[in-house]
This record gives structure tokens, C-alpha cells and sequence, in this order.
């Protein structure tokens, strides 16, 4: 099936490409989530008019996702929990602990947006996730990780 792509999608094509895939990927994601029509010859002439206005809108989605970069890269986020002797934590630290603390620093993250690849952090330390806008805009948070226990 071939659709119009309205927007960037990743490892697919950009805005007005016209690209072939999968009947079930364009019926039961594509066109649901508002990114491709199908490619009628009414669609085709359709996007053309909307060109102009689709493309501001992108360039205002890319301008919001690079200002919320710049506020956030390389923040640093301490998170202070219980953990062992060897530095092991009593449990872990996963999206919504760090998403919480963003937000208590007065950055507004979505959990979709940060990447964790490793899974969620086990021990004490310092660390550095990707923060994904879209529109291939990414920053860089870092996450340090200390025990509450009080040295004497």
C-alpha cells in the first residue's frame, strides 16, 4: 500500500514522501496516529494545498523541542534512596523516579520521551540518558545516584 507521509517518520521518510508499506502498518498505525494518507490522487492533491501549513507546523513542533532541549541538557538529577554496603540499591530507579525528579527541578518530561536502554539503575553512581523530542532533537540528562545512608 502506498501512503503520503505528513510528517518525519523514523527509518521510513520524511514529510511528502510517498512510500510503500505493510496494509496493516498504514491501516492500524499510520493513519490512526495521523502521520500518512493513503496515496489517492485526491490525497495527493489534498496534501499539496495543506504543504505550506504542514510544514509551519513542523518547523513550530521542531522549535519547541529544541527550546525544551536547551532547558534541559545536561541537567543534573540527584536521586537519593536506600542502598547497601556495596552500593546495590534496596530495589530501583526507573523512568518515573527520574521523571519525578525532573519535574520537582521544574523540567516537564513525558515518559515516553526518556531513553533508558540498560533498563532501570540498580546501583549507586553516575549516569546519562537521552531525552528524545522527536524531530531528532535530543538532550542529555545525567542521573546521580546516592545512598541516604549517613557515614559517621
Amino acid at each position: 500500500m502506498e501512503v503520503i507521509l505528513l510528517d518525519k517518520v523514523n527509518n521510513l521518510g520524511r514529510m511528502g514522501d510517498k512510500v510503500a508499506v505493510k496494509a496493516g502498518y498504514a491501516r492500524n498505525f499510520l493513519v490512526p496516529q495521523g502521520v500518512a494518507l493513503p496515496a489517492t490522487k485526491e490525497n495527493l492533491v489534498e496534501f499539496e494545498k495543506r504543504r505550506a501549513e504542514l510544514e509551519r507546523l513542523a518547523a513550530e513542533r521542531l522549535a519547541q523541542a529544541q527550546a525544551r532541549r536547551d532547558a534541559i541538557h545536561e541537567t543534573l538529577v540527584v536521586i537519593t534512596t536506600k542502598a547497601g554496603d556495596e552500593g546495590r540499591l534496596f530495589g530501583s530507579i526507573g523512568v518515573m523516579d527520574i521523571v519525578e525528579a525532573m519535574d520537582a527541578k521544574g523540567h516537564k518530561l513525558e515518559r515516553s520521551e526518556l531513553r533508558m536502554p540498560e533498563g532501570p539503575i540498580r546501583s549507586v553512581g553516575e549516569y546519562q540518558f537521552d531525552v528524545d523530542f522527536g524531530s531528532d532533537v535530543v538532550a542529555v540528562i545525567k542521573v546521580a545516584v546516592q545512598s541516604d545512608k549517613v557515614e559517621e
